[in-house]
């Protein structure tokens, strides 16, 4: 697969003045229910409008959609408000019933883009559609997992994709419920630019008080929509309940929101870009002169363990340096999160360095 610039035809023939904007409750609960948020969100800068029909749950006797009757409601909320309507698929099932009710976005999501047969089996009930079919990343951080998705949809002749940036799963515990690893996602759009980029800030933060701040980190890196879970009333929902937004709070959201220029349009900023530029290309080349030294004492270190038969982790020591850099690392402005991930690299690539030595 090739990057070409018909890509974001469908994105284009939106012909928006602002983000592309999917939104609607994580589940459909009733028609009431499905028809009330359709209606709140009709006059905005909403294009899609989305509802979960089935929910595919982490453990059996959770909530797990209204299956296909939810399609009907979602047939008479386009009839009744001219939105789109969108949903997730993860069956071949589900795609083949989502076509008859005439689903205009169908997305994949994140449990489902890790399992290459499952998605291979979408594709095939997909098969040269014209509908918009997004994959969200899978769930564990791996490019080429969510590029390989892609790739299956595109093999199927289907011309109208987009991804989706919903976070990552991680042991770990961040402010975010799924953790966006930006760099994966900037990865894959130098890799297809003109494939359409979509933020899915309800599903990374797991935080309605979070979805502003998010979905501004990625229009800031030249996301083209969002997608946001809205409900009427979000704390009583039926499923995610604490990461929806009411539609008042989401067209406030889109007020307060500043969509960035790709690029400056002036020789200040020009010579400007061009100095700090030059400037940040210096300090890099010092960031791995340091590092290779660092590597270096790490093998120094690893020798002596070889020659005293010492195993290479050393748990204390380790607990201490990460003590030790947080602290540092704050008086410097870097976050808690950076300077964990960046000291588990660097601490990583140090046994690797000393298992080549004690094995050697």
């Amino acid at each position: 697969m090739e990057n070409k610039k018909e890509m974001r035809n469908w994105l284009n023939e939106f012909n928006l003045t602002h983000p592309f904007v999917i939104a609607g409750p994580c589940s459909a609960e009733t028609e009431e229910q499905v028809l009330k948020i359709a209606h709140a969100l009709k006059d905005s800068d909403v294009s899609v409008f989305r509802a979960g029909i089935w929910k595919p749950r982490t453990r059996p006797g959770g909530f797990e959609g209204v299956g296909e009757i939810g399609l009907k409601w979602l047939k008479k909320a386009k009839a009744e408000t001219g939105l789109l309507m969108g949903t997730e698929v993860a069956t071949a099932a589900h795609c083949k019933l989502a076509l008859e009710n005439d689903i205009d976005v169908l997305w994949v999501g994140a449990r489902t883009t890790a399992n290459p047969f499952a998605v291979q089996e979408i594709a095939d009930t997909l098969a040269g559609t014209d509908k918009i079919v997004l994959i969200k990343n899978p769930v564990n951080p791996d490019m080429a997992l969510w590029l390989g998705g892609v790739e299956r949809l595109y093999a199927a002749g289907i011309k109208n994709l987009g991804v989706i940036h919903r976070g990552f799963s991680t042991y770990e515990k961040t402010k975010y419920r799924n953790i966006p690893e930006w760099q994966i996602a900037i990865e894959l759009q130098n890799k297809f630019p003109d494939l359409p980029l979509i933020i899915d800030p309800s599903h990374i933060t797991g935080n309605r008080e979070m979805i502003l701040e998010v979905t501004q980190e990625a229009l800031d890196l030249n996301y083209d929509g969002m997608i946001i879970e809205t409900h009427n009333d979000p704390d009583n929902a039926w499923s995610d309940a604490a990461q929806q937004v009411t539609p008042d709070t989401l067209k406030q959201i889109f007020k307060d929101l500043r969509v960035r220029k790709v690029s400056g349009d002036t020789d200040e900023f020009a010579n400007k870009m061009t100095k700090l530029r030059a400037n940040i290309d210096v300090l890099d080349a010092n960031l791995l002169e340091l590092l290779g030294k660092r590597m270096k004492v790490a093998d120094e270190i690893g020798q002596v363990k070889k020659d005293n038969n010492v195993a290479i982790l050393q748990n204390n020591r380790w607990n201490e340096i990460q003590v030790k850099m947080i602290a540092e690392g704050a008086k410097k402005g870097l976050t808690e999160e950076f300077i964990v991930r960046l000291f588990k690299d660097i601490h990583q690539e140090s046994i690797g360095h000393q298992e080549k030595i004690l094995n050697s």
